[in-house]
Order: C-alpha cells, then sequence, then structure tokens
C-alpha cells in the first residue's frame, strides 16, 4: 500500500487487480467511455482485464507509466483509478487522468489521491511539472485541478477528440514542484 486514510488507500496496479478492474470499469462504462475509451476498450472482459494489468504493472515498474487502484479500507474492489501519464524525463513532467466509480463520488477521494500521488511525483519519482487536462463542462474534474492547487494555464483548442464526437477544446492546468 502506497497511502491509506480512513476511507480508502492508493496502491499501485497489480495484476491481483485484474477482476475488480474489470468490475469497475463494466459498472462505470457510460462514465469512461468519453475520456477514457482505451482504459474502457481493455477492460470489457476479464480476460482483457488481466492483460491490461499485466501491462500496467510492467509499465509502473519500468517507469513508462504509473497506474494507482483506488479502494475502500480493507477491501479489494476498484473504485477510482490515477494515471501518471505522458511522461517526459527529460523535462520531468507528467500528466494525471482519473476516474472515480459513481458511488464515491464527491466524497473528496480523488483530490486526496491527486493531492498525495503530486508529492510522490515530485518527491519519488523526480517530476518538477504536473499537468490535468480536463474538459471544461467536466466540473468536477475541474473542481479537483483547482483544490489540488493547479493553476490553469490555457485553452487546449480542440485538444482532444471523444469517440465518435467533433474534438473539444481542452483546458490545461499545470501544478509546479516548489524548490
Amino acid at each position: 500500500m502506497l497511502f491509506s486514510t480512513d476511507l480508502f488507500e492508493i496502491n499501485p496496479v497489480s495484476q491481483k487487480d485484474a477482476w475488480s478492474i474489470c468490475d469497475f470499469a463494466v459498472a462505470n462504462e457510460d462514465r469512461l467511455q468519453r475520456f477514457f475509451p482505451l482504459t474502457l476498450k481493455q477492460n470489457l472482459t476479464p480476460e482483457l482485464s488481466h492483460i491490461f494489468a499485466s501491462k500496467k504493472e510492467k509499465e509502473y515498474h519500468n517507469k513508462e507509466e504509473f497506474l494507482f487502484t483506488l479502494k475502500p479500507k480493507d477491501s479489494k474492489r476498484v473504485i477510482g483509478l490515477v494515471y501518471i501519464k505522458e511522461l517526459d524525463w527529460t523535462t520531468k513532467q507528467g500528466e494525471f487522468a482519473y476516474a472515480i466509480s459513481y458511488d464515491f463520488e464527491g466524497k473528496g477521494i480523488m483530490t486526496s489521491s491527486v493531492t498525495f500521488l503530486s508529492d510522490y511525483a515530485f518527491n519519488e519519482l523526480g517530476l518538477k511539472t504536473l499537468q490535468i487536462i480536463v474538459y471544461k463542462d467536466n466540473l468536477p474534474s475541474v473542481t479537483v485541478a483547482k483544490k489540488c492547487n493547479f493553476s490553469w494555464v490555457k485553452t487546449l483548442e480542440k485538444g482532444y477528440t471523444p469517440p465518435n464526437e467533433t474534438p473539444l477544446d481542452m483546458e490545461l492546468y499545470e501544478l509546479y514542484k516548489e524548490n
């Protein structure tokens, strides 16, 4: 376990999470399909989730991408995922992407997770800049960015194209390691 509160814990992804990641993806399919289509596609069956978890565990150990699971205290149920992705080890920059289950939204879990993982990224991984790229109408995600002290930088015109939609302008937020 990487981090724990009275409500939940954060763990690096593990192959043993495959079934629970599949359950999370299927239960939150309509929530994931717009901004996490690849994660959803790779976790629609237990077999696919096993391949996904194995791949993500290897990427974690190779420092290519970091995926963390969020679970209620003393439970194996995955209720959220947090990625640190788009890593650039030259500029020491990474990007957060996160999703939480419907029944755990609004409890401060994602804000606590991003706050802790920001410190982890700065102090353990050596990153200096963290980004969150969010659609302006995704108010819960915008709120997480702001509560975690990320500052709005600019609008990325046509920054992301959801499946079967036109491109969306996205908002870039950044947090910098204090010296």
